[in-house]
């Protein structure tokens, strides 16, 4: 018999996990998920780096000169 160990996702519950999205969110909209998903991982680490978002100072000093 296996002993139960709370908070341990097998193979099986990674399956259900992705028939749920695929119901909920259909084929198409996943991987858009997925890269937005991806860009705000990256952006939380910059963040607890330290790091700064160069791209949005770059439009906002555009933004100033004109």
């Amino acid at each position: 018999m296996e002993t139960f160990i709370m908070g341990v996702i097998g193979p099986m519950q990674i399956v259900l996990i992705i028939l749920v999205l695929l119901l909920l969110f259909g084929g198409a909209k996943i991987p858009m998920l997925m890269k937005n998903l991806g860009k705000g991982i990256s952006e939380f680490k910059k963040a607890t780096k330290g790091e700064e978002d160069t791209t949005e100072d770059k439009k906002d000093d555009t933004s100033a000169q004109k």
